[in-house]
């Protein structure tokens, strides 16, 4: 994986943003906290950690990637914590939980983010493409059940 050609940097994080915004848009026409903006930012910031880790010199490049990666899976579930929400109904002793899907649309962009930084587009592209039919379709099924 050579990120030595500023060219394929500039596309990776091009792809990071599109991917993010896919997410980000659905959730953006939603109407939830986390919308557009931060989908793609999460997704860029992603990979543009994974860019880092490719560029600097390691003696074993796979394995600083891998815990690249391995922070950004830990880490980035703080900021989908922080989209979940418990709260009491009012006349009633039950907890409601929400944001739930959109904690996981923040951590599914992160990996997106992850897959562009390493250029690994095509699948990406693809998570990117099935994450908004899932965010928008299955939705439509779940009325039914």
């Amino acid at each position: 994986m050579r990120v030595d050609d500023l060219l394929t940097v500039v596309l990776r994080l091009i792809l990071a943003l599109l991917v993010g915004a896919l997410i980000g848009v659905e959730r953006e026409t939603s109407h939830k906290p986390a919308g557009l903006r931060t989908h793609m930012l999460v997704s860029f910031g992603s990979a543009l950690f994974i860019l880092a880790s490719l560029k600097l010199p390691t003696p074993d490049a796979q394995l600083g990637v891998s815990r690249t990666i391995q922070g950004i899976a830990a880490g980035i579930g703080f900021l989908g914590g922080g989209e979940i929400i418990r709260s009491h109904r009012l006349n009633s002793d039950k907890e409601e939980v929400r944001g739930l899907t959109s904690a996981a649309a923040i951590w599914v962009s992160a990996a997106l983010g992850t897959l562009a930084g390493c250029g690994l587009w095509e699948i990406s592209l693809i998570g990117g493409v099935l994450s908004y039919l899932v965010l928008k379709v299955v939705k439509k099924v779940e009325r039914y059940l």
